[in-house]
């Protein structure tokens, strides 16, 4: 699974817009993703995941949701 499809998987699964750290703890928590390095998904890297898919993403304040 890409990060943005368990992005997209966990903002399904809650139904609500979520902060960039609620995103990355669930996903890390969930193990929906490893990174090539092997460490946990940071909150930076969900804020930037957001912005290279602005077709499946929304920005609303400091949370992001579904389009």
């Amino acid at each position: 699974m890409t990060l943005h499809e368990a992005m997209e998987h966990v903002l399904k699964e809650e139904g609500r817009p979520m902060t960039r750290q609620e995103l990355a703890d669930a996903i890390n928590e969930q193990d929906l993703y490893k990174r090539g390095d092997g460490y946990l998904v940071p909150s930076n890297q969900i804020g930037a995941g957001a912005k290279n898919y602005p077709h499946l993403f929304v920005k609303i304040g400091n949370k992001i949701d579904l389009v």
